[in-house]
């Protein structure tokens, strides 16, 4: 497929205001270890929700979601709605006010706050290998897979020229660098989004058409469904989506860097309401090319088949810089979480105690080019094995980690009990057990393992064997007293703002007001479509 001169103007654009906006930002943006990580506290709520989602929404969206969409239906919703009453409802009303009041960088400081430094490092260790293996690369791989189907681009080219691109702006400038051209990823990603939407829509029959075909869209499917059984809610998507919205460092960094914990949560509740809308210009157009192209080989060929087939010049270029839009700002979140951590939890703690704020950026700079090279090098990996959504390959990768992940901090915030030997034996137990349990499926009986298969189920299984490991080995371990637990528990007190805070907001400014609607909204959907 060729562009067309708009098409390339559009494209080409794109680029240049992307790393024209990444250097200006990246002035100034890196005089200390605070302006470097956490963009000096300076963030606003519309920041924070903006590339909260803009650094969340990739290729694996575009690309991975609207392929599952093709080939599984709507329940591919749950993923990203199930996020808003699940995952980001425990950051905005659990977490968050514990992470903001003791001024973390990362999530791993929670985790030796709570437990002690060995808890801080493993989970350091295992969120950095999950970042550059499972985020960076598979996000790599699907943008160079849309580039080499609609424009005939060698894919190792795209995934390098996507990484040079990204790394350069992420890496002067630090997190400020990346919320801004995010802001501006969000913007073009939205619009080229909506654009294959309406012209998916219009290519299907219209506005009815969409209507007739929603009968049959499903949010539950039985539990014998190989990929999304109902009763992944048992466990499974719970522990998954605490992980990623609650104790994941690519998303929660954002609302680190807020001005104050009202604007804090105000950007989870505004990151709820694009939540909301994401999907429906995403999965739309996968349920709908069902119609149109019933018999496509490869699910992950719907993005650029929609494109190729139904786009006028102009929007082709549009869409293709949404695409990459979407590229780009998850890898460069996804880079400047990893530099956080190394820097954080490794350099300053074990390597260079004594590290100047200088030192400590030039580190995380350096951190951020490996980082970079690590992710192109595990994309190229990844190339042979596109024969089912590489979205799926996401989840799948994330239930090994998650269950052990989420036990540690779920029973660190609300048992006091918890001991430091019980939180590192269910973090142990996740990886191995996963496999185990993968493993051996195929051996049980066909009813049990029929259950077991599916990695939302066998996610589950996990986590719940890693709370009930979390558990049993603490209530055998000597634990905390109350001076060290003192503002690690979750109380009451957690669910509202400071005084202070509480009362400059009002009704109209509440967080609760606007949290409670979009809750509704989404609480609908699942009924009308359950």
């Amino acid at each position: 497929m060729s562009l067309s001169r708009i098409d390339i103007f559009i494209f080409v654009a794109y680029f240049a205001l992307v790393i024209a906006i990444g250097i200006a930002a990246s002035r100034n943006a890196a005089r200390s270890k605070r302006d470097y990580f956490l963009a000096g506290d300076k963030l606003p709520w519309w920041m924070i929700g903006g590339s909260i989602v803009a650094a969340n929404i990739s290729s694996h969206h575009f690309i991975g979601v609207m392929g599952t969409a093709y080939t599984k239906g709507f329940v591919a919703m749950t993923i990203e709605w199930g996020a808003i009453l699940l995952g980001f409802n425990v950051l905005l009303w659990i977490f968050l006010p514990y992470y903001l009041r003791n001024g973390f960088y990362t999530m791993p400081e929670f985790l030796q706050k709570r437990y002690g430094a060995a808890a801080r490092t493993t989970f350091a260790a295992l969120v950095l290998v999950t970042y550059i293996f499972v985020e960076i690369s598979a996000v790599l791989y699907l943008g160079a897979i849309a580039l080499h189907s609609l424009l005939g681009i060698v894919m190792w080219k795209s995934i390098v020229a996507l990484a040079i691109f990204t790394g350069i702006y992420t890496i002067l400038g630090g997190l400020r660098a990346v919320v801004w051209t995010e802001m501006l990823q969000l913007a073009v990603l939205l619009t080229g989004g909506i654009a294959l939407s309406i012209m998916s829509i219009k290519a299907a029959g219209g506005w009815s058409a969409v209507m007739e075909t929603s009968r049959t869209w499903h949010m539950i499917l039985p539990a014998t469904d190989s990929d999304f059984p109902w009763t992944m809610y048992l466990g499974g998507i719970t522990c998954i989506s605490v992980f990623y919205c609650a104790a994941n460092q690519f998303i929660v960094q954002r609302t680190l860097a807020a001005k104050d914990e009202w604007h804090a949560r105000m950007g989870v509740v505004f990151t709820d309401y694009l939540k909301f809308l994401m999907p429906l210009i995403i999965i739309i157009p996968g349920l709908l090319a069902v119609k149109m192209f019933p018999n496509l080989d490869k699910p992950d060929m719907v993005f650029p088949t929609l494109v190729k087939y139904l786009l006028p010049p102009g929007l082709v270029g549009l869409v293709m810089a949404g695409l990459i839009a979407a590229v780009m700002s998850h890898i460069s979140g996804a880079i400047n979480s990893c530099t956080t951590i190394f820097t954080c939890d490794f350099y300053l703690p074990y390597i260079n105690k004594k590290a100047s704020e200088r030192q400590a950026v030039v580190v995380g700079k350096i951190t951020g080019a490996v980082i970079v090279v690590l992710g192109v090098l595990w994309a190229f990996v990844l190339l042979p094995h596109s024969g089912k959504p590489i979205f799926l390959y996401l989840l799948n990768a994330y239930g090994y980690v998650t269950p052990g992940i989420a036990t540690m901090f779920l029973l660190g915030i609300f048992w006091k009990r918890t001991t430091h030997a019980g939180a590192l034996a269910a973090g142990a137990l996740t990886i191995p057990l996963s496999i185990l349990i993968e493993k051996t499926a195929p051996m049980l009986p066909e009813e049990i393992a029929a259950f077991v298969t599916p990695f939302f189920n066998r996610t589950g299984i996990v986590f719940w064997l890693c709370m009930l490991t979390g558990v049993i080995v603490s209530l055998f371990s000597k634990p905390l007293n109350e001076e060290q637990l003192k503002g690690l528990i979750w109380t009451r007190s957690s669910l509202s703002l400071p005084p202070e805070l509480k009362a400059r907001a009002g009704l109209l400014k509440s967080p609760v007001l606007w949290w409670a609607i979009i809750t509704a909204a989404v609480l609908f959907m699942y009924v009308k479509y359950y």
